[in-house]
């Protein structure tokens, strides 16, 4: 019988701690540094997560018909070249300028695969 109300109490002391500590990492995670600038800086998002998030929504586009092969792949192509622009601007440190320049291609990029992904080339139906 003891036991039976000891798991249970076991769980709910391990889920209070459990939930404040994830709070505050996740807090901790906008603070730090990547690439020489911060990573939440005014809604600026890092290299990494605005690439998984395009080349994401490529992905998904291409696997349910929305994007041709050939569609997919110029896309990831200028994604690429996107990538390398930003690490060669980040040798040097950010700009004002070139993160306002990243911004607006990356923007750019984003609005492309929403088009492409919406025209309805190259649909079976």
């Amino acid at each position: 019988m003891f036991k039976k109300a000891l798991i249970p109490a076991l769980a709910l002391a391990a889920a209070t701690v459990a939930v404040p500590a994830a709070a505050s990492a996740a807090s901790a995670t906008t603070t730090q540094y990547r690439g020489g600038y911060e990573q939440n800086h005014r809604g600026w998002q890092p290299i990494a997560q605005r690439k998984f998030q395009l080349d994401r929504r490529i992905d998904v586009g291409q696997r349910n018909g929305q994007l041709s092969r050939r569609e997919a792949t110029r896309l990831r192509n200028e994604l690429n070249q996107l990538v390398r622009l930003e690490y060669s601007y980040q040798r040097g440190g950010l700009s004002v300028r070139e993160r306002q320049e990243l911004d607006a291609r990356y923007d750019r990029l984003s609005r492309q695969v929403r088009e492409e992904r919406r025209d309805r080339d190259n649909r079976r139906y």
